[in-house]
């Protein structure tokens, strides 16, 4: 049987206009051709750019990874001294494209307010590297920053999985392997706008298609370079799609954002249900109007700064900040 589609939900006002100004920019629609153009666009700035100016270093760290060297990269403070939380990142980019850069601003500033440690990884793309190629490099990275947790500077009670977009999506997936392998004690999974089902067939995923950036055709673009001819079918896993996984039971406590007007609306929220299904915590914001990556696009509107003021309230919280 046969449903129409409603029309996506409307623009915060704030946010359209320059929502308008990126369309005309990007195309809503990427296919696998696009994926040199988002390769070679500089869409984020690099570690010394993140720091210019403030009283933040950052290191790089090159560990033995699952295909060959793998590199991470850690941010403290200057004057670090105590040993207190810390934030390991994956990245924003469809695990397509980007670098351990793409996203990580907000998470950067947590070095400046409450004197983290924040690691981020540098894991391989798709397709050249299909699943669970970034997973490998985004658990290796994982376990290699909570065991050198003294040489870091950071309580490892106190580490956090954080992602953005399909790094959102890793950081849910690095969660469940920690539970499922009893791994390093983890505080909390910090999910923004996480992609975390391959099937692409949700109501919201039909909305955004063509009229929005990153629609339906992107994802699939994004989930056939990953998985290649098992897109979509039963032989998926949860580490490479989270909300495959059957049971969300035991996780540690999860911050799960995203707009109304995204892809990732309705699997989002489907992942925070089934986590309070199971007596889980999880703290869900919908941001209406929101279009993915909002708040990064346009950090300065009222939107955005109330999705950041939430997301901050949940480190306090959650670390006891």
């Amino acid at each position: 049987m046969s449903f129409s589609i409603p029309p996506a939900p409307p623009i915060d006002a704030e946010l359209k206009p320059v929502q308008d100004v990126l369309m005309e920019s990007f195309s809503p629609a990427l296919h696998a051709e696009d994926i040199p153009m988002l390769r070679a666009a500089k869409l984020a700035p690099d570690a010394d750019e993140l720091v210019a100016g403030r009283a933040i270093t950052h290191t790089e760290h090159r560990i033995a990874g699952p295909a060959g060297e793998l590199v991470l990269t850690s941010f403290r403070r200057t004057d670090h001294s105590i040993a207190g939380p810390a934030f390991y990142f994956t990245h924003v980019g469809g695990l397509i494209f980007g670098d351990a850069f793409n996203g990580i601003a907000p998470i950067v500033e947590y070095v400046d307010q409450f004197d983290a440690v924040v690691v981020t990884v540098e894991y391989r793309l798709a397709p050249e590297n299909p699943a669970p190629a970034a997973f490998d490099d985004a658990y290796a990275g994982l376990l290699w920053t909570a065991e050198h947790a003294a040489e870091l500077g950071f309580d490892p009670a106190r580490l956090v999985v954080a992602g953005a977009s399909a790094g959102g999506g890793l950081a849910a997936a690095l969660a469940l392997k920690v539970r499922d392998t009893r791994g390093p004690e983890l505080a909390g999974q910090l999910l923004m706008y996480p992609v975390l089902d391959d099937r692409n067939n949700t109501v919201s995923a039909r909305q955004i298609d063509g009229n929005a950036l990153w629609d339906r055709t992107s994802n699939e673009t994004s989930w056939t370079a990953i998985l290649g001819e098992r897109f979509g079918t039963d032989r998926v896993t949860a580490y490479e799609a989270p909300a495959r996984a059957e049971d969300l039971s035991d996780l540690p406590p999860a911050f799960i954002e995203v707009g109304s007007a995204e892809v990732f609306r309705d699997e989002a929220v489907t992942y925070a249900s089934r986590i309070w299904a199971v007596g889980g915590g999880a703290d869900l914001h919908v941001w209406a109007g929101g279009f993915h990556l909002f708040d990064t696009f346009v950090p300065d509107t009222i939107i955005s700064r109330a999705a950041v003021a939430a997301r901050t309230s949940w480190v306090r919280r959650t670390l006891g900040l």
